[in-house]
Order: C-alpha cells, then sequence, then structure tokens
C-alpha cells in the first residue's frame, strides 16, 4: 500500500514538448506533486535541446526536474529490434513497443526511486477501470483527431494501474492555449512526427546497422518479372512511390517474400487484406478470449477502424482476424489494436497478411 504522500505524487515523462508541459499543468491543478522526469534514450544534441527545454518548463512551473538514464534499455528493447525485424522481413512499428517494453517502465522505475505512486504522459488517451471486473484499460482520446490509443495497446494491467492520462480529454487547441496563457517555453515548439532515433533515411540506418540487403526480382501478383531491387529491406507494404518500375496504372508493394528475395507489386485492387494472423496478444479489456466476437481493429497507427471477427487460436495465444470487408494493405510487424467502442480490447504483432 503506498503512502499518503507518494499517493499525492506522480512522475511525468517529460519529452521537451509542449504536450507534457500542459500535462503538467493540469495534473498540479488536479492536486498533484509533479515531478517532471526525462528519460534520456540517446545521446546527442536532439537529446540535449529536449533536456533543456523540460527544465526549463519545470522551472517556469516551479517543480523539480530529473533525468533518468535509459540508454541501454533503449537500445536493447527498442533499437536492437527494430533492426533485427528489418532484417527478418518485417515492418516494425517501433513506438508501440517501446512504451510497453520500455518508456513506461523507464518511467515506472523513475517513480519507485522518487517516491511516486502515479506515472503520467502527454499522450492523447485515457484510462479506466471497468466497474465489473476492476480490469484497467485505454481508451481513446475526444479528440479523434489526437488519438493515441493505439500507441498504448501493448501496456500491461500492472503498467495501467499506475498510468495517468491527464490531456485525454482535451484537444490540441486546447493544450496549445494553455501554454500560451501560462507563457510556457515551449508553446509554439513543432512536434516531432519521425522515428525518434533515426536522423534521415531509415535505409541508410539500416546498413550503418549491418543490415545486408539482398537483391532479387519485382513480380507482379500473377508472377511475371517487372524488374529488379536493390534489396527487399529498402520495401514497405503498401508503398507506392520509389518502386522503381512502371506501369499504366501505378504499382504498390503487396508482399516481401523473403526465402525468394521477391517483391510482389499488384495495382490498388490487389493491395487489399482480407484478414491477419497475430502473435501472442496482449488483452486490456478481458483476461483472455476463448471463443469468436465482434470488434473492431485498427491495422494501422493512422487506419480507421474496421469492423472484423476475432477467432481465438486454441492451440496458442495468437488470434485469426476476419475483416467485414476488405481494407488497404497492411504488413506483418505492425500491431493490430482491437476495440470494443471506444475501449482497447486487446493487440498484437501481425505475423501473417491474408490478401484478397
Amino acid at each position: 500500500m503506498a503512502s499518503t504522500e507518494a499517493a499525492k505524487r506522480v512522475a511525468l515523462g517529460m519529452s521537451g514538448g509542449v504536450d507534457s508541459a500542459v500535462a503538467a499543468v493540469i495534473l498540479m491543478r488536479a492536486g498533484y506533486e509533479v515531478v517532471g522526469v526525462t528519460c534520456r534514450f540517446r545521446e546527442g544534441e536532439a537529446t540535449k535541446s529536449a533536456e533543456a527545454d523540460a527544465q526549463a518548463v519545470c522551472a517556469r512551473l516551479g517543480i523539480e526536474h530529473r533525468v533518468a538514464l535509459c540508454v541501454d534499455e533503449f537500445e536493447q528493447c527498442v533499437v536492437t529490434k527494430f533492426v533485427d525485424q528489418y532484417a527478418e522481413g518485417l515492418t516494425p512499428s517501433p513506438c508501440v513497443g517501446c512504451n510497453a517494453t520500455c518508456k513506461i517502465p523507464s518511467l515506472i522505475a523513475a517513480a519507485d526511486e522518487l517516491n511516486c505512486e502515479f506515472v503520467a504522459t502527454g499522450h492523447y488517451a485515457r484510462v479506466a477501470q471497468m466497474i465489473d471486473t476492476g480490469r484497467f484499460a485505454i481508451k481513446t482520446a475526444l479528440d479523434q483527431r489526437k488519438d493515441q490509443s493505439y500507441m498504448l495497446a501493448m501496456l500491461r494491467q500492472d503498467q495501467l494501474e499506475r498510468l495517468l492520462l491527464p490531456l485525454g480529454g482535451m484537444t490540441k487547441t486546447d493544450v496549445r492555449l494553455i501554454a500560451e496563457d501560462l507563457d510556457l517555453p515551449v508553446a509554439h515548439k513543432q512536434e516531432s512526427q519521425d522515428i525518434c532515433f533515426i536522423d534521415g533515411d531509415y535505409r541508410s540506418f539500416l546498413a550503418e546497422r549491418g543490415v545486408m540487403c539482398t537483391p532479387g526480382d519485382i513480380v507482379t501478383v500473377d508472377g511475371d518479372v517487372v524488374g529488379h531491387h536493390d534489396g527487399l529491406e529498402r520495401f514497405t507494404v503498401g508503398q507506392r512511390k520509389g518502386i522503381g518500375v512502371a506501369a499504366p496504372k501505378p504499382y504498390y508493394v503487396i508482399e516481401k517474400r523473403m526465402e525468394t528475395a521477391e517483391l510482389v507489386v499488384g495495382f490498388a485492387e490487389d493491395a487489399r487484406v482480407s484478414g491477419v494472423v497475430c502473435g501472442q496478444m496482449n488483452y486490456q479489456l478481458v483476461d483472455r478470449l476463448d471463443k469468436p466476437c465482434e470488434a473492431q481493429v485498427k491495422l494501422r497507427y493512422r487506419s480507421q477502424l474496421a469492423p472484423c471477427i476475432i477467432e481465438p487460436n486454441t492451440a496458442g495465444e495468437g488470434v485469426h482476424i476476419v475483416l467485414a470487408s476488405p481494407e488497404a494493405a497492411t504488413s506483418s510487424g505492425q500491431f493490430a489494436v482491437l476495440y470494443s467502442g471506444d475501449t482497447v480490447l486487446g493487440a498484437g504483432m501481425i505475423l501473417e497478411v491474408e490478401l484478397v
């Protein structure tokens, strides 16, 4: 049981951006004693700048700021896994895995050292506890344009029960206005959209990390050879530009066949999927699924919710997700996040993609 003193304290992950800065304000207004924690995942000038911004915000708000050193953990849990998955022919989604295996665990470790019962982030999502089961689950943000529930779908119960998400009921406009009104140093700071550990093109990054590209044929869905490529690792399923072959209609990457080094391309009507197979699932809303059920699924972070049937694999922990109607192509390595209404039911990594 946490002490009363600890229960009033929250370790807030501060990246140096406006979202985490305003999250600190909201928590303070709610009566929490906030400690700003910047987890140092990388070395370099960008990291120094982010830490300086976070420190400036904490100074402006009059709260404590700490830096937690997490470089080794980030390298092992996120960067190395990213490289390995690309080498296996997957198209990873590193941020989803990072939140569950590195960012939130690192923040919780810092919270324990700082005698904080709770941790918080500036994600646009909500945490709810189910009345009937007591389980915790992520719910979508009220501002659907900024919803980040997908990114938190792999969090476990022990992580969710300590997590606060102050921005889940706010819009980005609200956040900017609060930051401007309080004259916070990061009020007009732009968001970062790229993978945080890659400066420039990911292909160059992979090459620097020793991922050897194997050349091969570019073939159509009918098996016709239409060109050659210099490495499957340089392509992503669903990609339209930069394939290097021309046709009357744009080609899309449909599949990467690692065993034959073939890059399969097709037209828009070919780049559709009817279902996916996921590996081990992380369930939030329920403990497990024992029988088929209806739900909705996101097959990529920015994709729309799609109706589906979930068919649990009785032989293991995976599931077969059958789409109600074909959806735009996704790829193995991405995450399928399942929803029941506005609540995350569960999530798992896509291992197989079933084309229409």
